[in-house]
């Protein structure tokens, strides 16, 4: 294509060159259009991996929260049971020795029947002897 000869601007040349340059203008938008989309999907992506990211992280920090009130309530609980298994043991020894309180009483009460029935017949014995 010689440069110096003037074009037609109604020739073949004139309209190759203009389909040229409307192809090249419109390949030059979409590119832009195209870039455009491409930056604003990538966006798009971030932001949705962000909020993702973010969703699971609270439900993460809440259920850590929760892990360590359960913890804090196990170490209660067991504190508690430590305290109601001293106040157990207490009881058992005091119920023990209620008990063994109860049966010196029931065994005092045997001997000193005991001791009543023999009281009487040595006094019967002597009252025997002292009629003769």
């Amino acid at each position: 294509m010689d440069r110096s000869k003037p074009v037609d601007p109604n020739g073949l040349e004139a309209s190759l060159i203009q389909i040229i340059n409307s192809h090249h203008s419109s390949s030059l938008k979409l590119r832009e259009s195209t870039e455009k989309a491409k930056k604003d999907g990538i966006r798009s992506a971030r932001r949705v991996s962000e909020l993702l990211v973010d969703s699971v992280n609270r439900e993460v920090q809440e259920a850590f929260v929760m892990q360590k009130r359960i913890e804090m309530e196990i170490r209660a609980l067991t504190a508690s049971i430590l305290q109601f298994g001293k106040q157990t043991d207490q009881w058992l020894a005091a119920s023990h020795s209620i008990n063994t309180a109860i049966k010196e009483i029931g065994d005092f009460e045997n001997w000193m029947k005991t001791m009543e029935f023999d009281c009487k017949s040595i006094n019967a014995a002597i009252c025997n002897i002292h009629q003769e």
